[in-house]
Order: structure tokens, then C-alpha cells, then sequence
């Protein structure tokens, strides 16, 4: 079983040009489900049915994983029996007719433009690692890029002058992300000044670098990102994707049609998109309270006539 995972693993890094996020995370769900079934003394894949997967999501559900990490899992599992099929190594898919978990509807948090440009204004400007930190999370909030997109930028997907990106997003597909003057502003002063002294002998296409000239990693672009954010006195967990959200919400808040905002976001589904509105109707809401001069009295009786 361990060397069909090793090639589905392939599989996925290669043909299906799936991220490094997403390869972490479906193996480590599938050695934990192939480890379940050792435990349970299965030792063919041809084994599994239905009755030992309700065992599994039943065994996840007793130690306490949440929904969401359930139906993520049973997405890997998914995953790997397709792949399974397709390669004709089973001929039976034990997961046909298996529904994912019901999800709890979670609205996406998001930053207030008061602590955006709290944010923006922690990097220091005077170190080539605060130009480049500047320009970073301007950029991500001005274009709504995931940590995955910005992290594989190289020089020549920017156009300062049209302030476009061409991006890849998910499965490699290609978009043209936007810039507002400010991330623009942010990303010259930083080329010009701060990339420079941190590449210094050496060569590279990467957009953001750190001090040793090498490409920046998510996982540092998301440390850099919490460090500002603890700088800034926000009282928050602050990540790149909270900055996506940002972006969605903001635009959606300014007046943005929808479709132009899952263009932007590089959505392939409009129902992914649609999740934002929910978070501008609460803000409306909010507004609508504290605006309406009879929104909130209680017990006023209608006038005579009304």
C-alpha cells in the first residue's frame, strides 16, 4: 500500500501540478487512513469497503476532528480511489455513493481598512527587508493573491507600468491579477532599493527574496506577515489569506460585481466567491443599526393613520 501512495504522491506533484499545501496534506491523511486500516489488519486496498470507511469517519469523529478536517480527508481518500480506478489497480470504488460530512457555514474573518493600514504601516522602510515586507503585503491585499501565488512570482510576471501580475493559481491555471498605485509605489521603492542589497552577488528570478538572495518561502512570507501584525497592535490573528479575504470583502463593501471579484480571486466556481457576500450583508447590518434612527427603538407605537 505504501508504494501505491508513493506514486499517487507523483501523481499529484507531476500531472497534477497540485501544491505543496495540498501534497502535505493529502498524505498525511492518507498514511493516517492506510495506518488505520493496518490496525484493523486489512492489508490490500482491495479489502476496503464501505462498512470499514464508516469505521474510519467514525474512529476521526470519536477523536474529536472537526467537520471540515473530515470532509478534507475524505476528499484525499477520494482522490487517491480515483487515482486508484484510473490506473486499473482496483476495479471497485468502495466510496461511490459516500457523502461528505454537512459543514457548519463559517463566515470568513477578515481586517477592518483601519488595521490594513495599521498593517501596512509596521514594515520599516528604512531596511531592505522592510521595503520588501511593505511591497509584499500591499501586493497580496491590492490583488487578493494566495501565499502559494505570491511566493512563486518571478520578475517577469510584473508589470509596473499596466500594474498587472500574470498569475498561476490552482492547477496551473493562469489569470491577470490587478495593483492599485500604492502596491505599485511599494513594489518600485523595493526593487529599486531593497531587493537589490538583499540579492547582492547572486542571481535569481524570484520576486521576493530573502537575505541570503533566495526565493521566500510561504511559511516565512506568512511569519513576516503575523510579525507586522504584532507590530501593528492588532489584536488578531493576522495570515496571508485573512489579507484574501480583505480584498474580497472590500471590494465587494466598495460596489464590486461578484463575477468580477471571483475573476480576480481566480475562483473556477462562482459559489466560492459568494461566500463574501454573506460577511458584506452582516456589515450591512451592522451599518443599518447604528445608521437607521429607528432601527433599534424598541416599544415606539404606530401613530394613528400609519
Amino acid at each position: 500500500m505504501q508504494e501505491v501512495l508513493n506514486r499517487y504522491v507523483s501523481y499529484l506533484e507531476v500531472e497534477k501540478n497540485a501544491s505543496p499545501y495540498t501534497v502535505r496534506n493529502y498524505s498525511s491523511d492518507l498514511i493516517d487512513f492506510l495506518n488505520f486500516l493496518r490496525d484493523k489488519g486489512v492489508n490490500s486496498l482491495k479489502e476496503v469497503d464501505r462498512h470499514i470507511l464508516r469505521d474510519y469517519l467514525s474512529r476521526l469523529t470519536d477523536r474529536g476532528i472537526v467537520k471540515a478536517s473530515l470532509a478534507r480527508k475524505l476528499s484525499a481518500i477520494r482522490s487517491f480511489y480515483r487515482y486508484l480506478m484510473r490506473e486499473e489497480i482496483l476495479s471497485q470504488n468502495p466510496l461511490e455513493g459516500t457523502s461528505s460530512p454537512k459543514q457548519d457555514k463559517r463566515l470568513p474573518s477578515f481586517l477592518t481598512i483601519e488595521e490594513v493600514k495599521r498593517l501596512l504601516s509596521a514594515p520599516d522602510l528604512s531596511t531592505p527587508q522592510g521595503l520588501r515586507n511593505r511591497a509584499l503585503i500591499e501586493l497580496i491585499y491590492a490583488s487578493g493573491l494566495r501565499v502559494s501565488e505570491l511566493a512563486k512570482l518571478n520578475l517577469e510576471q510584473l508589470d509596473l507600468d499596466s500594474r498587472e501580475i500574470r498569475v498561476w493559481g490552482k492547477g496551473s491555471k493562469e489569470r491577470v491579477a490587478l495593483m492599485g498605485k500604492p502596491a505599485a509605489s511599494a513594489l518600485a521603492s523595493y526593487l529599486k532599493e531593497g531587493r537589490p542589497k538583499l540579492l547582492g552577488q547572486k542571481k535569481s528570478s524570484a520576486l521576493f527574496i530573502n537575505r541570503q538572495g533566495e526565493r521566500l518561502i510561504e511559511r516565512r512570507v506568512q511569519k513576516i506577515i503575523e510579525e507586522c501584525a504584532k507590530g501593528a497592535g492588532i489584536g488578531k490573528r493576522v495570515y496571508p489569506h485573512l489579507l484574501r479575504h480583505s480584498f474580497a470583502t472590500h471590494l465587494l463593501d466598495g460596489g464590486a460585481d461578484l463575477r468580477v471579484v471571483q475573476e480576480l480571486l481566480g475562483h473556477s466556481s462562482l459559489s466560492s466567491t459568494q461566500v463574501y457576500t454573506h460577511v458584506t450583508r452582516s456589515q450591512a447590518k451592522k451599518i443599518y443599526l447604528k445608521a437607521h434612527p429607528m432601527a433599534e427603538k424598541e416599544g415606539d407605537e404606530p401613530e394613528a393613520g400609519e
